[in-house]
């Protein structure tokens, strides 16, 4: 068939089929369907943010996002949300939402991480034992523009250069490095194979080399060694543990770690003795063998991040017949903070929602991903707890370092784009030039401003007494 008569349309793209593969066609085809979506939003609409859309109230939005979490947890959820604007915007996923479903976007779809900002990214093990660096929460992932994931990404870093008290201008900066860097990569990646692409992996030594600051790449370099040399699982054991009766059992640190031995209670011994037996039919079968050499020890409640305080989360502590240990995390998983703007999920269980969204973004993922449906029809997803987990610490770096930090974001992004999406038409739209990373830059800024006063507002309604909220350290 002539190439004119194939040709893409952009609109077919926009409407067709939620995770509709364009790769089949021509680069040229492919190229062109790129470009012309520069009419249809132009990349300096990119910059637009309007606060003043209807129903907009940051607090409802936030005290409607808590509505069937753990009551007594949900306090804790505010105290972390009220500590600064950058806690705010971490747990207010939500409230992004809501507010990007009002900016212009291409229409193009892909697998989206959903919360996409910057302490959402981290080093961890591959199961080959490499240690790589990727996206690592995936609680909101789903079928939605690729713009979400970008613009979130971009005003965290606007957020959290202004929490470590940087100038506007190296916060603006660290934004525009992230986008520069998606932008660069996703045009690396164009030009790739199929399959080269796709296996593509960011290795934490590469992120080590690439960071400027000897002194943060030194750091760096010693936690690698470090994350290299322990055993994940046995380091959590000997932090988490105690002996009682010559077993072991989960160390309480109320409110935050504990016990419930309440019949009714969503996360006790029996509810996830039940719970393994339909969490192991998830895994592939030969997985199945490996998690049949392990026997359920304990499990606790267990509180989590900013976004995910209230919802019910634990831990399970199983150990072989050898004594080796396994801790694994199960998460509550509700519908994505996306899905009333973006359109519901292709699956019908949160949990697999989740376990397939990350399988599709990371370059290798954990092999012990698995979903379950607990008692009162909840959703919940299943992961090893820290495996060789690699975090940084943002609150102590400099504005070269969040620069630093802002590519190698930006890198694992495009990464985790182009194996859903088509890195020929993303990279054709995006152009030559800076046109859309100097708008996507100015709308950081402008989110962060909001961002702000959203916070402003939660820490009102608090003190006001319309909001408990309770601080825990």
């Amino acid at each position: 068939m002539p190439a004119a008569a194939r040709s893409v349309s952009t609109e077919g793209i926009a409407k067709g089929d939620p995770l509709r593969q364009t790769n089949r066609l021509s680069v040229e085809e492919r190229t062109a369907a790129g470009k012309a979506l520069r009419d249809k939003c132009p990349r300096e609409a990119q910059a637009k943010w309007n606060p003043r859309q209807k129903g907009r109230d940051p607090v409802a939005i936030v005290i409607k996002s808590s509505r069937g979490r753990v009551p007594k947890l949900i306090p804790i959820r505010y105290g972390r949300m009220m500590v600064s604007p950058f806690t705010f915007y971490r747990g207010a996923a939500a409230n992004m939402a809501f507010d990007l479903a009002s900016t212009p976007d291409t229409g193009i779809r892909l697998q989206a991480c959903g919360d996409c900002h910057l302490m959402n990214f981290g080093g961890f093990a591959t199961p080959e034992r490499e240690l790589i660096f990727d996206i690592n929460d995936f609680d909101e992932t789903t079928v939605a523009p690729w713009e979400w994931d970008v613009k979130r990404l971009a005003a965290s870093m606007v957020v959290a250069g202004r929490s470590n008290g940087f100038r506007e201008r190296d916060c603006r900066d660290a934004a525009w490095d992230a986008l520069k860097s998606y932008h660069r990569h996703l045009a690396e990646f164009a030009m790739m194979s199929t399959l080269d692409a796709w296996y593509q992996e960011l290795g934490m030594e590469e992120v080590a080399a690439e960071i400027r600051d000897p002194e943060l790449r030194r750091l760096s370099k010693r936690a690698l060694r470090k994350a290299s040399a322990e055993r994940a699982q046995v380091k959590e054991y000997i932090k988490l543990t105690i002996e009682e009766g010559g077993e072991p059992r989960i160390k309480d640190d109320p409110p935050l770690i504990y016990h419930d031995n309440n019949p009714d209670a969503p996360i006790n011994h029996r509810v996830i003795e039940a719970a393994h037996t339909q969490y192991r039919q998830t895994l592939p079968p030969e997985r199945r063998v490996l998690l049949d050499r392990f026997e359920i020890k304990d499990v606790a409640s267990k509180v989590v991040g900013v976004g995910s305080v209230g919802t019910r989360c634990g831990i399970s502590l199983l150990v072989s017949g050898k004594g080796d240990p396994l801790f694994l995390q199960f998460k509550e998983a509700r519908d994505s903070v996306l899905e009333p703007y973006a359109g519901r999920s292709l699956y019908s269980h949160s949990g697999q929602r989740v376990v397939v969204g990350q399988r599709l973004m990371q370059a290798a993922s954990d092999i012990f991903l698995g979903w379950y449906t607990g008692e009162g029809n909840k959703h919940f997803y299943v992961r090893q707890l820290r495996d060789a987990k690699i975090s940084t610490p943002i609150e102590v770096m400099k504005p070269s370092n969040l620069r630093d930090y802002g590519r190698m974001c930006g890198w694992a992004l495009a990464k985790a784009h182009v194996r859903s999406g088509d890195a020929i038409i993303l990279d054709a739209y995006l152009g030559k030039g800076d046109v859309f990373e100097d708008a996507v830059a100015d709308f950081a800024v402008s989110y962060a401003d909001q961002s702000e006063k959203d916070h402003a507002a939660l820490v009102k309604a608090v003190r006001a007494g319309k909001l408990e909220a309770e601080v825990v350290q």
